[in-house]
């Protein structure tokens, strides 16, 4: 090639910009660099953290980048609290707090944050943040800690405020507002920094009409029975590591089948827990008025109608004015709290609102129970049909604890609907062996006694042994003349060695006890009431991990009762025993249990989740 020619030099010219061209293209463009993952630092206050002698209207929070507000009017308090809460704003790269009234004088303020300032671009928490001041000469520097638990089930409750008065008389609590209040975290610690030396009463409660104090017995609440006294000796305001490592027993397991016994696996390390120096059981009281809580139509077919108490020695009254006789019946619940009626005329459940006259205990505000009578208007709205099309017709099914194809030994069959079920069919269900032999199995239905809608299928069922029910159409239906399509169902009864066993050695029961066996997502599984030390025998248990519990029923009642403030009697006591129990196939899990001890949160296994912001 002739590179002095002009077309030539035009060509390589062409190629070379080219070139260059694709090259850069192939170039990214900068990153930008690791994200920022750390929460603004203070640079400067005014005043100065810790200031004393304090006399101005607002405090000035510098930060060395922008940050934001989240959730302040949720997160932010002040202790001790003011009946205007301060004014909070961003202002550049600060926070300004200004105060909507005079400070008390020769007081120790601390501001509480949480974790409500973070910065403006990734969203980085400054954690627990608090500002402390004076307007004294002086600033408080002891304190008190503890941790607040559900009286129930020991869990660390959610948004729960602790309270501290100086005044001791219980009524304080309830008319006016704390000297020092603070919350406790997602593990139900708390601490109070910054308080002066003297005799307090302590409470915890979930504030939820936010007025910082227990002025409504709705509420859930904590008290300690007798005043703390916080002093130099005990409380201090450096921050120790009061926490407990707590190791877990080992279980041990045998085979039913006569295997050697060995130890089960350990289901969880060791667990961290924060322990301050006050437990607080936290309870919501027994209510005390007589009211309607709800009333609804949730079907054309169906009213219902709840009251907040048991109606006891009263009664809780029904009727439809100028309804025929048997147009509609009536269902109770076990404490003849909630009443279900079922319309059974046409002509009225056909109707979008019918009047219904209520009769139930009221109690006045002078606490005076008598008889309070209701109209009320019960509303359904049928579904609409769009013009041209058709209504859609929702399938009609049973529910029946024949799952998984299994039945333990001795369980009984039901059937269920969400409306009253009319007797079975007999003539259309074939219930059958399901081996070569066929034979039938005798069986009879008996309707549950407190619902129209359960009835339980009695036989003698034999251990490994399949079985075949069959239910032809129409074979179960409720009384709306709605019915099921046929159905057939397989299932064997397994051997009772095929399930585990947990056996419970009680020690040191010296009161009325009730100890549960709960799956590990806590349900009640079953339970059983003990007097006096002995054995407790959870038979024919799935494989799975299980919790036991004991409530120490000291009324002797049979079930827990809930703490009253009025009286200062605390929530009855429970505790768990301090591990989870992994129960194999076929295996027995034995252990011993001293209840004497009682356990507070650091026994639960199951730890919270912190959720993401």
């Amino acid at each position: 090639m002739n590179y002095r020619n002009p077309v030539s030099r035009f060509l390589i010219i062409s190629a070379l910009f080219a070139f260059i061209a694709f090259s850069c293209a192939k170039v990214s463009n900068p990153t930008g660099g690791l994200r920022d993952r750390t929460p603004p630092v203070v640079l400067k206050t005014v005043p100065e953290y810790g200031a004393r002698n304090f006399k101005g209207k607002s405090i000035t929070i510098t930060f060395d980048e922008y940050v934001s507000l989240n959730n302040i009017n949720e997160k932010f308090m002040v202790s001790p609290p003011m009946k205007k809460k301060p004014k909070i704003i961003t202002k550049g790269k600060g926070v300004v707090v200004t105060f909507e009234e005079k400070l008390r004088d020769s007081t120790t303020y601390t501001f509480y944050f949480q974790d409500a300032i973070r910065d403006l671009n990734e969203g980085n928490t400054i954690e627990d943040y608090q500002f402390v001041l004076s307007t004294g000469s002086e600033l408080d520097s002891l304190s008190v800690t503890g941790n607040v638990y559900n009286a129930f089930d020991l869990e660390a409750p959610e948004k729960t405020m602790v309270l501290l008065y100086k005044d001791l008389p219980d009524s304080f609590v309830v008319k006016h507002l704390p000297d020092y209040i603070s919350r406790v975290d997602q593990k139900g610690y708390f601490r109070i920094n910054n308080v002066r030396e003297g005799s307090y009463r302590l409470y915890a409660l979930k504030d939820d009409n936010n007025s910082k104090n227990y002025d409504n017995t709705d509420e859930e609440f904590a008290f300690i029975n007798t005043p703390v006294e916080i002093n130099p000796l005990k409380n201090f305001l450096p921050v120790v590591k009061d926490t407990v490592k707590k190791k877990k027993p080992e279980i041990k397991t045998r085979d039913l089948r006569g295997a050697n016994e060995k130890k089960a696996v350990k289901t969880q390390q060791d667990t961290i827990v924060k322990i301050g120096e006050y437990p607080l059981i936290l309870f919501a009281a027994q209510k005390i008025h007589h009211y309607l809580t709800s009333s609804g139509r949730s079907s054309k077919y169906q009213l219902n109608y709840t009251l907040s108490l048991p109606p006891d020695s009263m009664e809780f009254r029904f009727r439809i004015p100028d309804s025929k006789t048997g147009s509609y019946f009536i269902e109770k619940n076990r404490t003849q709290d909630t009443i279900t009626v079922w319309l059974t005329d046409s002509s009225l459940y056909s109707k979008s609102i019918i009047p219904t006259i209520i009769q139930y205990p009221f109690t006045d505000t002078l606490m005076n129970l008598s008889y309070r009578q209701d109209t009320i208007q019960m509303r359904f709205m049928a579904q609409r049909i769009i013009r041209g099309g058709k209504a859609k017709k929702n399938k009609y099914v049973l529910e029946t604890n024949i799952k998984g194809n299994t039945l333990k030994p001795g369980q009984q069959i039901y059937f269920s609907s969400g409306t009253p079920l009319r007797e079975p069919d007999t003539t259309r269900i074939r219930f059958l062996t399901a081996d070569s032999l066929k034979q039938r199995v005798h069986y009879e239905f008996v309707r549950d006694s407190s619902t129209s809608r359960k009835y339980y299928l009695k036989a003698d069922l034999k251990e490994d042994t399949k079985y075949q029910l069959i239910t032809d159409s129409a074979s179960f239906g409720n009384i709306y003349n709605e019915n099921i399509d046929s159905t057939g169902y397989s299932f064997t009864v397994k051997k009772s060695d095929s399930y585990g066993k947990l056996t419970m050695s009680i020690v040191n029961c010296t009161t009325s006890c009730i100890i549960q066996l709960l799956n590990n997502q806590e349900k009640l599984i079953a339970e059983q009431i003990i007097k006096s030390d002995g054995k407790v025998v959870f038979p024919l248990l799935d494989a799975g991990k299980y919790r036991v519990k004991v409530i120490y029923d000291l009324n002797g009642d049979g079930k827990w009762t809930t703490g009253d403030f009025n009286t200062g009697r605390q929530p009855e006591p429970v505790s768990y025993y301090p591990n989870e129990i992994d129960l194999k196939t076929g295996w027995i899990a034995d252990q011993d249990w001293d209840i004497s001890k009682q356990l507070f949160k650091e026994q639960k296994l199951k730890e919270k989740k912190t959720q993401k912001k």
